[in-house]
């Protein structure tokens, strides 16, 4: 297994979406709109809409992150950003010509709970007003285990929230002040009981490997800590190492990373011990006990993933609000401008907000369908259409795959073998046309992190 974690770490997509970021345009609002107007005509509604809202606002800065923050202590900054995000919203709802269902919502960032409780349901009560709301909908919100109090949790769940991610990524002390995220183990315990004492049915806890003096006794102690809390999901994210895009990577010295076999032995540590406690690997980074949701999505083939992670739940339509934000209607993604003065600008002019993106076209969204099968449900089916590609870009990979135990190739498809659960991007790859074509190119392998 060794031999093949190293064979295979290598530069990869994380395939939140197919094609991926770096292949993108520019996309102008207008272009977008113009888009979006023709699928809410083709009724790409009528299975509900799912909605990401990006909150970009952290107190301090955790060196290790590479999403897009703003660093403030002022809260003064809430109300503008309020204020911001509803005339996005209003932007969005004169396109539709019917009061959609909403099935999905999720508070990501920066740090959601940099909000006020008041200030949360202030941002979302108009939004909610303008809904409905399905009888299964899935909201979710990611809390800071140091400042998520009661008061937000309680909001949270009056307005239908009942899962909740808290960020703890490590719990050794040299590990926290290295990435500048020190927080009391007590801080989580705490946090983790609030949750469940108010109702919230999934605690997920987001865990880091290759962080810097990460060793293995340290991460066997950080995760039998999180285990004593039993979080009903545990995401066991890569480090991904990308100094030429987050410059606050470049603040410790790269010398105290850890080595890639340290890392992959990292991995296994984690891996070992959630599925020793019970935990089912259930796709790239996440892991699930049988009771919770996303397990019993897994379970019957009906798991999803896009821009949020994944998810049980399945809409053609997210939109994404605020700066940075990601869109998908389902034959297009668009991202809303990195820069917040960018950002205000355009939605104070009554503009989409967006910068970049792309229109898929019908290889595009079967190739699209085969990353998202693998990713979700381990297998994929062949169309005879698109079978030059297949044969140009695609078998030759899956052939090598098959090769050291990752996959088995039928006349049909493809399946993912035990062995090959732990390559998921790997194998993913093999359908990204994209990529396999810019070889030729000779991208740079610094567009993506690693795969391990």
């Amino acid at each position: 297994m060794d031999q093949l974690l190293r064979k295979y770490n290598v530069p990869v997509p994380r395939y939140t979406s197919y094609p991926t970021v770096p292949f993108w345009q520019e996309i102008t609002g207008a272009s977008w709109k113009n888009h979006l107007q023709r699928q809410f005509q083709d009724r790409n509604l009528e299975d509900g809409l799912a909605l990401y809202m990006h909150l970009p606002f952290c107190e301090t800065l955790c060196t290790y992150c590479g999403c897009n923050k703003k660093i403030t202590r002022r809260h003064s900054v809430e109300p503008e950003y309020m204020a911001a995000l509803q005339k996005e919203w209003e932007l969005y709802k004169g396109l539709m010509s019917e009061k959609p269902l909403l099935k999905e919502l999720h508070l990501g960032g920066g740090t959601p709970t940099f909000f006020s409780p008041e200030h949360l349901a202030e941002i979302l009560l108009p939004i909610f007003n303008d809904v409905d709301i399905a009888e299964d909908h899935a909201f979710s919100f990611e809390g800071h285990p140091s400042n998520t109090t009661e008061a937000h949790l309680k909001m949270l769940k009056s307005l239908g929230f009942t899962r909740v991610s808290y960020g703890v990524q490590d719990n050794d002390a040299r590990v926290q002040e290295a990435i500048n995220r020190i927080q009391p183990w007590s801080d989580v315990e705490k946090v983790v009981k609030l949750a469940r004492d108010n109702g919230y049915t999934s605690v997920n806890i987001d865990l880091v490997y290759g962080l810097p003096f990460q060793t293995a006794e340290s991460m066997h102690a950080t995760v039998n800590k999180v285990l004593e809390v039993k979080p009903d999901r545990i995401a066991f994210y890569s480090y991904a190492h990308v100094p030429w895009k987050s410059c606050s990577q470049r603040l410790y010295d790269e010398t105290n990373l850890p080595s890639a076999e340290e890392k992959m032995e990292l991995y296994n540590i984690g891996r070992r011990l959630f599925t020793a406690a019970g935990y089912a690997d259930i796709g790239m980074d996440h892991f699930a006990l049988p009771h919770d949701e996303l397990y019993q999505a897994w379970e019957n083939g009906e798991l999803h993933r896009n821009f949020m992670g994944y998810t049980h739940t399945r809409t053609n339509m997210l939109i994404g609000l605020g700066v940075s934000s990601i869109s998908d209607s389902g034959t297009g993604y668009a991202q809303n401008h990195k820069e917040l003065h960018t950002y205000y600008d355009y939605v104070d002019k009554g503009l989409l907000p967006t910068a970049k993106g792309c229109y898929l076209n019908e290889t595009d969204n079967i190739f699209r369908r085969h990353i998202l099968d693998i990713a979700c449900k381990g297998e994929t089916f062949f169309h005879a259409e698109q079978r030059s590609c297949y044969e140009k870009y695609t078998l030759p990979i899956l052939q090598k795959l098959e090769e050291d135990g990752l996959v088995t190739v039928s006349a049909i498809g493809v399946k993912v073998t035990e062995t090959g659960k732990r390559f998921i991007r790997n194998i993913c790859r093999a359908f990204d046309l994209k990529v396999l074509a810019a070889q030729a190119l000779e991208m740079r392998p610094q567009q993506f992190s690693k795969a391990i």
